[in-house]
């Protein structure tokens, strides 16, 4: 295993920047391979941005958080999943500027991305209570690192359900109306098995760079002494996060807003598991290193995500700058978690 310290500051900043470069294209390609596989196999594209897109954008964060964990460093590992949340809940409104025919919220309001967002700030909700119960653990590992897990995979049988059983819906308008491809008018005569070829390649590539964003963050901690927490909930975790900015503002521009609001929220989901997978490495429960400012920083995630669903409630066509209330005031507590840190 190479030392990453030996490299120095400057070299360890190249290494970063190289692998969120390599994160940002791996996600390009994700985007389209997941949008297709949404298609062919009938999930439809929430639940496919959820489970495909999802689970192999959010690689390059599980590795950080495990590798940075397993050599003693939990705050940041913590930072990376909790910033993360914020940081990708933020990217929804950064797509909001991209897709110009209607507020973004208004036109990917659906059943399932609405309960999808309810079964995050759940699953949000599970990992603070087991900050505050640090003193409940087995073998170092708390009971909520097995519950976070099986609340998930409840949650994906569920937004299939919804999906399938269709008891309500949102209304659909002429300037939402979404552009879904059908498998049956392509030209695209690649195989199943080739778009899962591809769609492991390029989860390979950002679970790598992944792990050297994970190395880098520790050498720049130590060579700096920046805080881990601060570190870790705004650089690594945007760098993480950038597969799921990349894949939403791509999906927007082709229309596939629903696959773009299913990968951020479905990547959300992920950055919550990455706690559960840190605890197994980690010689004592991990919650037991979550500071009041992760904690802070885990409830600014639920007051946005919260703020995303009304929403697609509301659902306002036009707002300033063309995004709706909603996408300003994800800007705003955004800005107020960083704040808060840094301060």
């Amino acid at each position: 295993m190479p030392d990453f310290g030996s490299l120095g500051l400057a070299g360890n900043l190249i290494i970063f920047a190289l692998a969120a470069a390599a994160i940002g294209y791996a996600g390009v390609k994700l985007s389209g391979v997941a949008d297709e596989l949404a298609d062919r196999t009938g999930l439809g594209e929430i639940v496919a941005g959820a489970l495909f897109v999802g689970a192999a954008t959010s690689l390059p964060g599980a590795i950080t958080s495990v590798s940075t964990a397993y050599q003693g460093f939990p705050e940041l590992a913590i930072g990376n999943a909790l910033g993360g949340l914020t940081a990708q809940t933020l990217f929804i409104a950064i797509a909001d500027l991209f897709y110009r025919r209607a507020n973004l919220e208004h036109a990917a309001a659906s059943p399932v991305a609405m309960v999808q967002g309810i079964l995050l700030n759940a699953m949000i909700c599970i990992a603070l209570l087991g900050s505050v119960t640090t003193g409940i653990a087995f073998f170092g590992t708390h009971p909520v690192s097995i519950l976070l897990p099986i609340v998930y995979i409840i949650g994906l049988f569920m937004l299939r359900r919804i999906r399938t059983e269709d008891m309500w819906r949102a209304t659909q308008t002429d300037e939402t109306r979404e552009e879904e491809s059908d498998p049956a008018d392509s030209d695209d005569e690649r195989s199943d098995k080739t778009l899962w070829i591809r769609f492991v390649i390029y989860g390979a590539i950002t679970a790598f760079a992944g792990y050297a964003i994970g190395e880098a963050s520790i050498a720049i901690v130590g060579l700096t002494g920046v805080s881990q927490t601060l570190f870790g909930t705004t650089f690594t975790a945007i760098a993480n996060s950038l597969p799921e900015l990349v894949t939403a503002i791509a999906a927007v521009r082709i229309g596939a807003v629903s696959l773009a609001v299913g990968n951020i929220i479905g990547g959300n989901a992920f950055e919550v598991l990455f706690l559960s997978l840190a605890d197994f490495v980690t010689p004592e429960s991990i919650y037991r290193a979550v500071t009041p400012d992760d904690q802070a920083t885990a409830l600014f995630a639920m007051l946005m995500v919260t703020v995303i669903l009304l929403g697609m409630m509301k659902r306002e066509k036009r707002g300033f700058l063309n995004i709706g209330f909603e996408s300003t005031i994800v800007f705003v507590l955004y800005a107020l978690s960083v704040l808060v840190i840094a301060l």
